[in-house]
């Protein structure tokens, strides 16, 4: 049964930061995915450029977009979810590698605004694909639904675990298959 986590914190809690190292700690896992980065001018935030895990970068969102969608003060670029997300999100074929790893930061209003990128997402969590999402912890209807599947294991990040967590993760995403039925962390 393929790896399905949902890392939940609020705000500023350390989820891309956690996701980040994660991927570094799995060099050997193929991995596909994206994670979102504040933009800062003069100390100040104004928007979040998103990043594949190849390396292709643009702005998601900020201050001086004009929408729509807006989200908050920030004006969304949805053509990016389109062109770097959800090519982001597909599997590649690997014949007899181990299953597809896709990481995933975030599962937030930003992201969740794009149609396409919210059906790539159901379908991922559908698919034999190990997956590991950061999620804002707000109510949300597509979010509050996903954490309520079968399958899916939500870890809350905390201060207390939030160091430990990606370590303990990698190893249990090293092997596809070895982590079953282990109790979840946090």
């Amino acid at each position: 049964m393929p790896t399905r986590i949902l890392i939940e914190g609020r705000p500023g809690a350390g989820k891309t930061t956690a996701l980040r190292r994660l991927a570094a700690l799995l060099p050997t896992r193929a991995a596909n995915g994206f994670t979102t980065e504040e933009i800062r001018q003069s100390g100040a935030r104004v928007g979040f450029a998103l990043e594949t895990l190849d390396g292709r970068r643009q702005v998601l969102a900020h201050v001086d977009l004009p929408g729509p969608p807006r989200v908050g003060k920030y004006g969304v670029d949805l053509g990016v979810m389109e062109r770097l997300a959800l090519p982001s999100l597909r599997p590649t074929a690997v014949g007899d590698a181990p299953r597809q790893l896709v990481l995933i930061d975030e599962l937030g209003r930003m992201e969740l605004a794009c149609t396409a990128f919210r059906d790539a997402v159901d379908a991922l969590f559908a698919a034999e694909v190990d997956v590991v999402a950061t999620v804002h912890a707000h109510r949300d209807p597509f979010t509050d639904a996903l954490k309520r599947r079968t399958g899916i294991e939500v870890v809350h990040l905390t201060p207390a675990n939030r160091d430990g967590l990606p370590g303990e993760l990698a190893s249990r995403l090293q092997q596809p298959g070895a982590h079953e039925g282990r109790p979840s962390p946090g």
